[in-house]
């Protein structure tokens, strides 16, 4: 038995079993095959039992593949914690933002079927967009400022949608008139259809000129209606179709089935008021099937789909899209001039700006130097997590592709931050 077998034996709550997701992507036969030290990624499951044990987290599961091989995939803590029931590999967790790169994908399979192109306008798919108007900031004589309604410069585009430049928001995050009306109007409704939103949101301001600002958006839920009228099909039905089953991702769905529920990962009390996270349960179904945030998956089945990408868009013999659409997606998109919104601060070393050397793809942030950000990563490498707690990264100068899972919207800033440092520290080759 290898070292890091000893090890993640030991571990609060480790689960040894490979689920029938991993199939597929081998395992190494140790760590320093691939140039790993198996003395170093005891850092890492030390350090994720320390906050299992500290109450930061209820449980995680990680997954490390290099030259399209596993590397670590490891479980700790619990399941759900409250029932006392450990974490597995095969846990099923609710995925929020990391939907967004599976639907951008979706909508990229349409561009190369010539079903639409990223400069078509959005209005050519959801009418409702092509009389929105831009809410603009204008200083009164009293010295107070009131919202006045303008044109768009340009019309918003489903290139604009891939890289959350399209003037809208979500209405949770800051404070102005446009974000109010996001919640006066229910636009994150879970009971409407797609259909219902996407002309909701047509019909309120944007919050900014499209083009021109970076804020991160309802708008890959926007490119989810896309994807619909330009496919003829429902979102959820075209993913299953056209992604998960042809990529073997068996547990990934907008909801999971009934026989899974117990497989479900669960979120501890936490924040100030010291209370359980508003995180559905898997096997919720919504009628809003959200592309912006509403599916659950398992690590090993986003593991399958991040190989894909590292395979130029293939896996197993089955190709979803070409090389060269796998290089548009996790190029940066974003104009040199573009500006960051007013609350993007919150993402930290995350941000998608200059001043973190990183810019945003299409579905997800992208680095583009290396030095400027105080993470560890390579130029080129691409990311993207969820307000749950989930969170990968792609770094394909190293060959390596990271999959963390947990439900605690609390600790996913703190714990991205430590898995980016604890496993490059661990690869010495």
């Amino acid at each position: 038995m290898s070292m890091i077998r000893r090890v993640a034996a030991a571990a609060l709550g480790m689960a040894l079993a490979w689920p029938a997701g991993a199939q597929g992507i081998p395992k190494v036969q140790s760590p320093e095959e691939v140039g790993f030290l198996s003395t170093r990624l005891k850092r890492l499951s030390d350090r994720l039992n320390e906050g299992v044990k500290n109450n930061e987290l209820p449980g995680a599961v990680v997954l490390i593949a290099r030259n399209g091989k596993i590397v670590m995939f490891e479980s700790y803590g619990f399941r759900d914690k409250e029932a006392k029931v450990a974490m597995t590999n095969d846990t099923i967790f609710r995925i929020a933002s990391m939907t967004k790169p599976i639907v951008t994908l979706a909508a990229m399979m349409l561009m190369e079927e010539g079903k639409l192109t990223l400069a078509d306008r959005v209005s050519t798919y959801i009418p409702a967009f092509a009389d929105t108007k831009v809410a603009v900031p204008k200083k009164k004589d009293d010295g107070t400022t009131e919202m006045v309604l303008e044109p768009q410069f340009r019309p918003m585009t489903v290139h604009d949608l891939m890289r959350h430049t399209s003037g809208l928001t979500y209405g949770a995050v800051g404070a102005n008139p446009v974000k109010q009306s996001y919640l006066d109007m229910k636009v994150a409704d879970r009971s409407q259809t797609n259909a219902e939103m996407a002309d909701k949101l047509g019909k309120l301001a944007l919050l900014y000129q499209p083009g021109t600002t970076w804020e991160y958006s309802m708008s890959t839920d926007v490119l989810g209606r896309v994807v619909e009228v330009a496919s003829g099909m429902p979102l959820d039905k075209f993913i299953e179709e056209r992604i998960t089953k042809p990529l073997k991702m068996g547990d990934t769905a907008f909801e999971a089935s009934a026989d899974k529920k117990a497989r479900g990962a669960r979120p501890m009390k936490e924040g100030p008021k010291n209370e359980l996270p508003a995180i559905p349960d898997i096997t919720e179904k919504f009628t809003w099937r959200s592309g912006g945030g509403g599916m659950v998956s398992t690590a090993a089945d986003y593991a399958r789909f991040l190989q894909m990408f590292a395979n130029g868009g293939q896996l197993d013999g089955v190709r979803l899209v070409s090389r060269k659409t796998i290089d548009l997606m996790t190029a940066d998109a974003l104009p040199t001039d573009i500006k960051m919104g007013a609350d993007m601060f919150r993402f930290e070393a995350l941000e998608p700006s200059a001043r973190m050397g990183q810019g945003f793809g299409l579905g997800f942030a992208v680095r583009n130097v290396q030095g400027v950000n105080p993470l560890p990563g390579s130029p080129n490498d691409y990311f993207w997590g969820g307000a749950y707690g989930t969170y990968f990264w792609h770094d394909p100068r190293e060959r390596l592709y990271v999959v963390f899972m947990m439900q605690s919207p609390q600790a996913r800033l703190r714990y991205r931050y430590l898995m980016r440092d604890l496993v490059y520290q661990a690869m010495v080759n």
